[in-house]
Order: structure tokens, then C-alpha cells, then sequence
């Protein structure tokens, strides 16, 4: 490739803000058309062009092994555990693994800059991109931000800045997004790390959500759906509250969540060096998954500020992800005293570790695959990975 033909996206035009996207409603403002990049967006948006096995195989030397199962569900890894930090973030999500990772490497100058979010003054769910280039500013950017965010809004300067080793912060759309133009970023090093995600919102998508869900929508800090099965909203005083997943108003939220959210299949962000989650570890940990060497040289810079143990994985999922599918496509509210019964009972017999990460996999590919076929039947064959079809097969959906 000449210089000339590595520089032909600096002619392209970013998006003006509210104007269409090429996605059209799939879009979920990764932030690529805001920048001149959207010169590359019809092969890079993971909705409009579906490619994780090319991917895959550019990012960690090979694709997944669709007949080992942990690879099947989790994507290509070399190991996978279970961990949290000795001495926790005051203030982090969990206990920040994440921002520990980011602060290192800038520390050490493995990197000159780290891609995350932080949020605007006025709304602490309003997520704004940055390129972090002390640890003051990656601390500023710690907790989930449950909304759609343009993390790739910044492509632009990190090509102007002449940055060469950039560490970049990001969920699954964004990741494919930013695998698909990285040769053209002009990095000698591209470190990736991601966090799984699944169902995110507009702003005001977030907005109905507290409404509809917490006794005080106005003092939540952040919240997640965890392995108990009930959603934990931590607010401003320390105190969480805990409100079934059984008792949500389904009938009320259907429509909250992102088109993108709704078709999308890369919840284990598959593309990145290194993965930090928690849903396939015990409740309290984190679970990480390192996916190449990159992502091992990542995990090494905090080893020593973690305390670890092997993934685990008991109950079975099946009945449970079966009954599920009706149940939302069905728009069921269950009464609030049997949807804490049902909890209880879950929590006790129901799956856990990884056998609850493949119950949140299959419940919601299910539901995404019934989504595309309803609403994009013409993008259903090509959008689907092979190994969600594989994942969805096991199961029967509606008509």
C-alpha cells in the first residue's frame, strides 16, 4: 500500500451531528462517521459488514475453535480467570482492574495515551471520549457509563496528535470498528482493552429505565445485572438496592434498548487483547480473559496487585434460558413477591460462573437472533457470526 492510498480517509467528511448514519437504525454511534474514517465505514461497522472470524484471525493470528466450547461461547483465549484487586479503587465500578491496567502503562511509557470515557459535568451517565495522558484523567473515567458513547470520536486526534503506542478502552462495536482501520491510525503499537457489554441505551433510554426500575432513579451511581440474579443499583449514600431481573417491567422496557444492542452478537468483545468483566466469575470478582500475547503483557503489569483463582462453572442454564425465551417474547411481568421468590430459588440452584456467562450469552442471542429476523430479515444469514447460530441452535424460538 502506497502512502497516498493509507491516506485517502483524510478527504472523506466526518458526519454532521443528527445527520443519518450508514447503519441507519443498527447504528450504535461508535463514534467511526464522526471522524473522516467513515472513508472505511462500509467494511468496518459491525453492522453493516459482520466480520469477527477475519478479524479474529488479524487480531490474535487465528479464529476461534467453533468445537472447543469454552472458545465456542468466549472467543479465542490462552487462559481465563478469576480476580480482583488486593486494594480496591475507591470510587471504581468494581474494584479497577481496568483503570490499574490503563495507569501502568502510562506509567511504565508502554503507551502515550489511553482512549476511555469520562463523563460530562452536568450528567454523570453522559459519556465523554477522551485520550487520557495522566492517571488523574483515567481515574476521572472509572464506572460504567450505560449509554451508547462515539469512544472512536477521537480517531482523528489520535492521528494528529502523532501518537505511536495508544492503549484504547472500548465495548464490542467499537472494538470491530477500530480492528477493521487500525493499519491506518499510523501506531507502531495498538494495545485493546475491552469490557463485555450487552443492552445498551440513549440517554433518555436510561432515563426510563431507572424510572421504571429504582426506588430513587435520581441518586443511582452506577448498576449492573449480576450473578444473582437481580440487578444491583449502588447510590449516592453506599446503600444498593437489589430489584429482581424477574420483576422488570418487560412490557414497559422492550423498546429501551438499542437497535444495535438488538442484533448484535459480540457481547464478549472478541477482538480485544484482553477482556475485564465479571459475568463468568463468582459474585465479588472479576473475570478476565487473555486472548493473545498482548493481552498477557497487559494482565502481567498488575499480576502482582491481584488476587486470582480458576474460573469455576455449576448448574445448568438450559430450562432456565428456554423458559426466558417465551416469558420476554411474551413481554411477562412477573408480581414483585414471585419474581424475588424466583430469584431465591435461581440463585440457589441456578447457574453460576461460567455456566451463568453462557446463560446471559444464550438468553440474549436468542432474543437478538428473533430481533434480526423480525425487523432485518434480509441481513439475518450474513450478520449472524457461525458461532452464535451454533449457540442459538440448541434452543427453540418462536415463530
Amino acid at each position: 500500500m502506497t502512502l497516498v492510498d493509507s491516506q485517502k480517509h483524510k478527504k472523506a467528511k466526518a458526519l454532521k451531528p443528527g445527520s443519518r448514519r450508514p447503519a441507519k437504525e443498527l447504528c450504535s454511534e461508535c463514534g467511526l462517521c464522526d471522524t473522516y474514517y467513515i472513508h472505511y465505514v462500509k467494511e468496518a461497522c459491525a453492522f453493516i459488514t459482520q466480520q469477527i472470524d477475519t478479524l479474529e484471525a488479524q487480531a490474535h493470528t487465528r479464529s476461534r475453535h467453533l468445537d472447543n466450547p469454552d472458545e465456542l461461547y468466549f472467543g479465542v483465549h490462552q487462559e481465563m480467570m478469576a480476580a480482583r484487586k488486593q486494594q480496591p479503587i475507591e470510587g471504581a465500578q468494581w474494584t479497577g482492574i481496568v483503570s490499574s491496567i490503563a495507569i501502568e502503562m502510562l506509567n511504565r511509557g508502554l503507551v502515550e495515551g489511553v482512549v476511555c470515557v469520562q463523563n460530562s459535568k452536568e450528567d454523570r451517565f453522559q459519556p465523554v471520549p477522551v485520550i487520557a495522558r495522566t492517571p488523574e484523567e483515567i481515574l476521572a473515567a472509572r464506572v460504567n457509563k450505560p449509554t451508547l458513547s462515539p469512544n472512536l470520536s477521537i480517531l482523528e486526534q489520535v492521528e494528529q496528535s502523532g501518537m505511536k503506542r495508544l492503549l484504547v478502552i472500548g465495548v464490542g462495536c467499537q472494538i470491530q470498528a477500530l480492528r477493521a482501520v487500525e493499519k491506518k491510525l499510523g501506531l507502531e503499537k495498538l494495545y485493546v482493552l475491552g469490557t463485555p457489554c450487552v443492552d445498551n441505551v440513549t440517554r433518555a433510554g436510561l432515563q426510563k429505565f431507572l424510572e421504571t426500575t429504582s426506588r430513587s432513579p435520581q441518586t443511582v451511581v452506577h448498576y449492573e445485572f449480576m450473578q444473582d440474579f437481580r440487578i444491583h443499583f449502588k447510590h449516592e449514600d453506599g446503600s444498593i438496592e437489589k430489584v429482581p431481573f424477574f420483576g422488570l417491567k418487560t412490557n414497559q422496557l422492550k423498546d429501551i434498548f438499542a437497535p444495535s444492542c438488538m442484533s448484535c452478537f459480540d457481547y464478549v468483545n472478541s477482538l480485544a487483547d484482553l477482556v475485564v468483566g465479571y459475568m463468568g466469575a463468582p459474585f465479588g470478582w472479576q473475570w478476565i480473559l487473555v486472548r493473545n500475547d498482548t493481552g498477557k503483557e497487559m494482565l502481567e503489569l498488575v499480576k502482582d496487585q491481584l488476587d486470582t483463582q480458576p474460573v469455576m462453572s455449576e448448574g445448568n442454564r438450559k430450562e432456565a434460558v428456554q423458559q426466558g425465551i417465551t416469558a420476554y417474547d411474551k413481554a411477562v411481568t412477573l408480581p414483585m413477591w414471585v419474581a424475588k421468590l424466583m430469584g431465591v430459588v435461581i440463585d440457589k440452584i441456578g447457574p453460576k460462573g461460567l455456566e451463568y456467562a453462557r446463560f446471559s450469552m444464550d438468553s440474549h442471542f436468542t432474543r437478538n437472533y428473533l430481533y434480526v429476523k423480525r425487523n432485518h430479515p434480509e441481513k439475518l444469514e450474513d450478520h449472524v457470526p457461525e458461532f452464535a447460530k451454533r449457540i442459538i441452535g440448541q434452543y427453540r424460538l418462536p415463530e
